[in-house]
């Protein structure tokens, strides 16, 4: 469970807690992120929510999606 901080809203400190775990190596390239409804269980957040999570790792470059399978790690932009 995480502990939300009161000034940043709640899809924002989601994409925080998935990034520190693709930094960490928890998520590496081409694995696989947590589904919305796996993030609305393990966050306790709406649908709505997980689903900007995942609009703004896409949109971030961190993260791609494979219509009809998932959202992925993107492979870093260095290599």
């Amino acid at each position: 469970m995480i502990e939300w901080r009161e000034n940043a809203p709640k899809w924002v400190q989601v994409a925080e807690v998935l990034k520190a775990r693709i930094a960490d190596g928890t998520y590496r390239p081409d694995t696989r992120l947590p589904s919305q409804h796996e993030m609305v269980r393990e966050f306790d957040i709406a649908p709505n929510t997980a689903q900007k999570v995942l609009t703004k790792l896409r949109g971030e470059g961190v993260a791609y999606s494979v219509p009809g399978v998932g959202t992925f790690v993107a492979a870093p932009a260095d290599q």
